[in-house]
């Protein structure tokens, strides 16, 4: 296989299981160096580590509170970006987008749309986008989700709405950024076929997790972590704020 990644490294999060791990095993297959990150599953991530010959680097961070996100980076010292010059244009708060998602939604942020999912991801990309900026550019790809193209189930309407802005703040980088070689892109998966898809198969089966997608499967982890690795090949960087939908048809723009 060629090696189209050699020389880069890539920070994965969520990465001890499920596409996380894929992603971090093909882009070791490509020649990246990953960095597996990892909440409380560290059992996870040495396993995913020791399945790519131990060519990449373990780092914990809890991303559901407020510093975990800069934790994280800066745990990777040169390897995840410790440059501190300011971003004049990086300096959102939580407070202005608790404020303007807020006024968006006409409502309170709801709990679990922004702390969880958003602000996470948000604090990263201020992050990287300084480290890019000053380190002859880079690329985030976020991973959002279906449910922010086309809605989501009452029950999960906060998560709906967080992909929604992962989305938009993917298009804002892009927008913004680009110039400096900072480039974003965007992979809305429908449903994959992980632990969490199995044990919904398990308790309402097949049919009904695939019901409204027109190939009738799911996606497999390897095929998001193929087009991950794809999107992070240097020779990409027209696909800057482009989001890829992976559904199988079952939503279509």
């Amino acid at each position: 296989m060629d090696k189209t990644l050699e020389g880069l490294t890539v920070l994965v999060t969520g990465s001890s299981v499920g596409i996380g791990a894929a992603i971090v095993e093909r882009l070791a297959a490509d020649g990246a160096h990953p960095i597996i990150h990892y909440g409380r599953d560290k059992a996870g991530a040495e396993a995913v580590l020791a399945r790519i010959g131990g060519a990449g680097l373990i780092l914990q961070a809890d991303l559901s509170i407020a510093e975990g996100p800069f934790e994280l980076w800066h745990k990777g010292g040169r390897g995840g970006g410790s440059d501190t010059r300011p971003c004049q244009q990086c300096r959102h708060s939580h407070r202005d987008f608790d404020r303007s998602l807020g006024r968006g939604l006409e409502i309170g942020v709801a709990e679990g749309v922004s702390d969880q999912v958003f602000f996470a991801a948000a604090d990263l990309a201020k992050e990287a986008i300084r480290h890019f900026m000053t380190n002859g550019g880079g690329r985030i790809v976020n991973m959002a989700s279906r449910a922010g193209q086309r809605g989501y189930a009452a029950d999960a309407m906060p998560y709906g709405a967080s992909k929604a802005g992962l989305v938009n703040l993917t298009k804002s980088i892009a927008r913004s950024f680009g110039a400096d070689g900072v480039t974003a892109v965007a992979i809305a998966p429908g449903w994959v076929r992980t632990d969490m898809a199995e044990d919904f198969v398990a308790v309402h089966g097949k049919h009904a997790a695939v019901a409204d997608i027109p190939i009738g499967e799911m996606a497999l982890p390897a095929v998001i972590a193929e087009l991950v690795a794809f999107v992070m090949r240097p020779s990409q960087a027209s696909l800057n704020g482009a989001t890829l939908d992976v559904n199988g048809g079952s939503y279509i723009r």
